[in-house]
């Protein structure tokens, strides 16, 4: 492997990282274990974790773009 490629390779590390984000979004569960504050009368804790599938489908998106 040439010094570019080894160059790329390790930029590539720091996109990959981005994907732990959404992994201590939800990994902290006391942080949403709780039901107010409601959002459209749905419980914070069903709203918090969908809005994360919803960052994780974007950040996915975002790594895959910049490491493709």
């Amino acid at each position: 492997m040439d010094n570019a490629a080894a160059g790329r390779n390790k930029r590539r590390q720091w996109w990959l990282l981005l994907l732990i984000i959404p992994f201590i979004g939800v990994l902290w569960v006391p942080f949403y274990n709780s039901l107010q504050p409601e959002f459209a009368g749905i419980p914070f804790f069903y709203w918090y974790q969908f809005l994360w599938v919803i960052i994780s489908a974007a950040l996915t998106a975002v790594v895959y773009f910049a490491t493709r």
